[in-house]
């Protein structure tokens, strides 16, 4: 019986010694990236943008528009409208050709905004794929560690059993009294409830791991070890949670440029060509065209430029002070966690210290118990020292893997 313990013990501290089994976890990973709705809507917002690129380009080419206009004033018994105000009649059927001069300094500042916008939606689809990320690992190893528990109580549940019957042939011959078998027999009871109340929160952290990656099946497996590991954390400026104050500031600079390019000198050529006539002398030779240049040259706008350049400035200003304010929680959040990291470890080391003497103290009792020298409640109340000393285990190994998790997040 003793030797029974110890071989349960090594099963279930084994498992976070086993090979790193990543590809069962990525699984889930891929199948929440790829079933998010989310992640889909930024994808598709960076095909927007070229399109975007496209109709910009295509208003710096020649718009021709056709247009008519046709009136007829008719003067009856000397009642009508003044000839010398409506000509009588007016046709005009023109085709219009209008074409923009455009500003080269003006096209490239509107082809890097939306350069930028990309980057933004990028990064900000980078980011919540971290989110989902972590997220989807998280809930992986809580559910991992549901199954551990669940596993540990169903191998505590499967030694009382055995020892049971042990026990219960000892107090037939009065080895032990009745009433100590029935506590034993409670302790068993006990475990057999565990055992469901473990199995229904398997069943609940596995069935909320699929909801967050998007999975429709119903059925229950049992998940591998997760086997993630610390990764080293990237320098800040090259970290995509830093890369939109990078484009922020990128987009305020070109924001200046638009402002300054505005106030550039428009020019504008149009031309005509069509019937345009008032029915009153040779109308068949009234067809004809025109054409001409415009230009728009601001002058004065009550100081709106000056005005602009400073609001942008503000802008900056609070650009830099979200930069600066998230540096400072980045690498607090980073420092706290690397220390609930070393202080989880230490706990699991000591946890296990303890756990070589409560095997000991099990093992003596175990066989002990076997030959009827030993009190039921010294045995059962060494093992429930044992299954809440191997609970914690799982519980601080658990909670090691989820802060991993946390740090990892922030390598990208």
């Amino acid at each position: 019986m003793g030797r029974q313990i110890v071989i349960i013990f090594f099963l279930v501290a084994g498992c976070g010694l086993c090979t790193a089994q990543t590809t069962f976890l990525q699984q889930y990973i891929n199948n929440g990236l790829r079933n998010s709705p989310l992640l889909k809507e930024y994808q598709n917002q960076v095909a927007l943008n070229k399109y975007d690129s496209l109709l910009i380009i295509a208003t710096t080419k020649p718009q021709v528009t056709g247009s008519s206009f046709n009136s007829y004033a008719p003067v009856i018994k000397g009642f009508g409208y003044d000839g010398a105000i409506t000509n009588g009649a007016n046709i005009i059927t023109l085709v219009g050709v209008n074409k923009s001069i455009p500003n080269k300094k003006l096209l490239n500042a509107q082809f890097e905004n939306l350069q930028l916008q990309s980057q933004e939606r990028m990064n900000t689809s980078k980011l919540t794929e971290q989110d989902l990320k972590r997220g989807i690992i998280a809930q992986y190893i809580a559910a991992y560690g549901s199954l551990l528990q669940l596993n540990f109580n169903k191998d505590i549940e499967n030694l009382l059993a055995k020892e049971e019957v042990v026990l219960k042939k000892l107090t037939q011959t009065n080895v032990y009294k009745q009433s100590d078998y029935l506590a034993f027999l409670v302790t068993l009871q006990q475990q057999q409830l565990l055992v469901k109340q473990s199995t229904i929160q398997y069943k609940n952290d596995f069935a909320t791991l699929n909801y967050l990656c998007g999975i429709t099946d119903t059925a229950t497996t049992d998940l591998q070890d997760p086997g993630i590991t610390l990764h080293t954390l990237p320098e800040t400026k090259t970290s995509v949670f830093f890369k939109q104050f990078e484009i922020d500031s990128l987009k305020i600079i070109n924001n200046k440029t638009l402002v300054t390019v505005s106030y550039k000198p428009k020019i504008n050529v149009f031309a005509d060509a069509g019937y345009n006539s008032s029915l009153a002398f040779q109308a068949y030779k009234n067809f004809g065209t025109s054409f001409g240049i415009s230009a728009s040259i601001p002058i004065y706008d009550g100081r709106q430029k000056k005005l602009q350049y400073s609001k942008i400035d503000v802008e900056e200003k609070t650009r830099q002070n979200y930069q600066s304010y998230f540096t400072t929680q980045y690498q607090q959040q980073i420092a706290q966690l690397t220390q609930q990291l070393k202080a989880t470890e230490s706990l699991i080391s000591d946890i296990n210290s303890q756990l070589k003497y409560t095997q000991s103290l099990i093992d003596v009792n175990g066989k002990l118990l076997e030959t009827g020298e030993a009190r039921i409640t010294d045995y059962v109340l060494a093992l429930n020292n044992y299954i809440n000393a191997q609970n914690l285990v799982t519980q601080n190994n658990i909670a090691r893997l989820q802060i991993i998790n946390q740090l990892n997040y922030w390598n990208r």
